[in-house]
């Protein structure tokens, strides 16, 4: 819960105070922050003691949340695109 909050109280603040004139800056920022993200969370599982006879359950649950978010948004994407954007093909169906 708290790692939400967090997140939504940066997105309250990169659309409303922070100055679009210093994205490039923002824009490292992120890629730090996400690295020393990554490193913490390896850090945290490094130091469980049974993470070596767990990484066949880890693995099969992070495949598990990798892959049914994939094909339910594939299975809802797909439709929706083919009944509602138009070939290039069909008359009428030019981008201009």
């Amino acid at each position: 819960m708290e790692t939400i909050l967090i997140m939504c109280l940066g997105v309250l603040a990169g659309a409303t105070v922070f100055p679009r004139a210093l994205g490039k800056w923002n824009q490292r920022f992120q890629t730090a922050a996400t690295a020393l993200l990554i490193f913490t969370m390896g850090v945290g599982l490094g130091s469980r003691p049974d993470f070596v006879a767990e990484v066949g359950e880890i693995g099969l649950e992070s495949l598990i949340l990798a892959v049914v978010p994939v094909a339910l948004s594939v299975a809802v994407v797909y439709p929706l695109s083919r009944r509602f954007l138009q070939k290039r093909d069909q008359p009428g169906g030019e981008v201009e």
